[in-house]
């Protein structure tokens, strides 16, 4: 199954796509009127403008430092989970979304990295909570969160992961408890953002790690915007592999493209993506 990811509410409809997911909250802080024929797309704790408005919002690690985009590792400004008026806002949004569609996708769930946060609600939430490790608390506070998005949600759960399936690193990155958090969600999306694919050994890598990781189905979401459609097809072709589907990522002229390709060429009996060499790699 092949899908869309998408700012233009008109392009879920496109026939090409079999599913279509709308954004209607993404990190920059814009929001946008959910609709009814795609599935609404909520970024939860990446937020510009929520974080500008309101700095105060925003995880620190021991040093104070904001996960914003000052930062080298950020590519935008993070709300600290624990704030709960914020919370609040979310579920507000999410309800609103499935008064149009009953299927939610949860965008940008989590902390933003290890060392985060030490802001003084994280601080006195922990000295307060039954768990002497931080890493645990930080797990909890995650899973309840998803927890009570889902309650709110009667259709499909979508949730979005960040793409390391190393074992371990979405616990100490981002508070992600996997094992916890798949009793929530029905299914999963990566997103394997390249701008070129012009190898895809590493997406299948990352793509099989997954595989591995996760009991509940998984889709994995490619870039499309600017890239080569011989490419995007071969990369559309190793990540269908692995996953329930696949997404193309905000160019769904792109997508479309490579889809009508792929389907010119299946009636054509043409292959694509035949094994690199070494030296190919």
């Amino acid at each position: 199954m092949y899908g869309v990811v998408t700012r233009n509410a008109e392009e879920v409809r496109w026939p090409e796509f079999e599913r279509g997911f709308y954004e209607v909250k993404d990190v920059t802080g814009r929001s946008s009127d959910p609709i009814a024929d795609g599935v609404n797309m909520v970024s939860c704790f990446g937020d510009n403008a929520a974080a500008d408005a309101d700095p105060s919002l925003m995880p620190v690690d021991d040093m104070g430092r904001p996960a914003d985009r000052q930062q080298p590792y950020f590519d935008w400004a993070y709300i600290c989970p624990s704030r709960e008026d914020y919370r609040e806002g979310l579920f507000e949004v999410i309800d609103d979304c499935v008064a149009e569609n009953e299927d939610v996708r949860l965008d940008d769930i989590g902390f933003p990295r290890a060392e985060y946060c030490r802001c003084g609600v994280c601080e006195q939430r922990f000295e307060a909570s039954e768990f002497d490790n931080r890493m645990e608390w930080r797990a909890s506070v995650i899973t309840e969160f998803v927890e009570e998005a889902v309650d709110r949600i009667p259709g499909t759960v979508y949730m979005t992961l960040y793409p390391d399936p190393y074992p371990g690193h979405l616990y100490e990155r981002a508070g992600i408890d996997l094992e916890a958090i798949e009793e929530y969600v029905d299914e999963f999306v990566v997103p394997l953002y390249d701008t070129h694919y012009g190898t895809t050994y590493w997406l299948e890598t990352i793509a099989k790690g997954f595989e591995s990781a996760l009991e509940t189905p998984f889709n994995i979401e490619l870039y499309a915007v600017n890239v080569d459609i011989d490419n995007l097809i071969h990369a559309s072709e190793v990540a269908q592999e692995y996953a329930k589907s696949v997404f193309f990522g905000y160019d769904a002229g792109s997508g479309r493209a490579a889809l009508r390709r792929m389907q010119a060429d299946e009636r054509e009996g043409v292959t694509h993506g035949e094994p690199a060499s070494e030296s190919d790699s």
